[in-house]
């Protein structure tokens, strides 16, 4: 049963259970974390990366978590940030434009042997793969993590109207690419 966000924000500013909260925090939110950050780069040891260096940005900045927003949001938030720097900074590290980036995607999905599954699901991967990155962000929010466009706008600070187009244009790209390979 889920700790409500009230009771672990109260023992997170407490000097007395900081420690205890936060590995409670990184217990209950490592592994959806985790998937989101792996469905954007990819690679599991990047993205073990990324989490631990979510968490490390969290725990920095616990002092300024005002609690205005969900303690999920906010961590969401610090992920989403932390992997399209880490994606930017591979990006320029490789010298590769974004279009080539997204061939890079769909490359290390085909080698990635961490992942089983079927043919229908790596054509998946490949076809999420193949969307613009906000595309694919927002697809990955709301597919795989049935996430409301209410918390995605406050994760992303785009309008909810805004992203259920970025939604609805992502579906269609995926469709488009399973017509194409038909």
């Amino acid at each position: 049963m889920p700790v409500p966000d009230e009771a672990l924000i109260a023992r997170l500013r407490d000097p007395m259970t900081v420690r205890e909260a936060f590995t409670e925090v990184i217990n209950l939110f490592s592994e959806p974390l985790y998937w989101q950050i792996r469905r954007m780069v990819q690679n599991h040891e990047d993205s073990n990366d990324i989490l631990q260096n979510t968490f490390l940005k969290a725990w920095g900045s616990l002092e300024n978590f005002r609690g205005e927003a969900r303690l999920s949001t906010w961590l969401y938030k610090i992920a989403i940030n932390e992997s399209i720097t880490f994606l930017a900074r591979e990006r320029k590290r490789a010298g590769v434009s974004l279009d080539d980036a997204e061939a890079s995607l769909i490359h290390a999905i085909e080698a990635d042997k961490d992942i089983d599954g079927d043919e229908l699901a790596l054509q998946l991967r490949k076809a999420v793969a193949s969307l613009p990155e906000k595309q694919r962000l927002v697809f990955n929010m709301k597919y795989f993590d049935d996430m409301k466009y209410e918390t995605m706008s406050e994760i992303l600070g785009t309008s909810v109207g805004a992203l259920k187009a970025s939604y609805h244009l992502a579906v269609k790209k995926i469709e488009q690419f399973f017509s194409d390979r038909d």
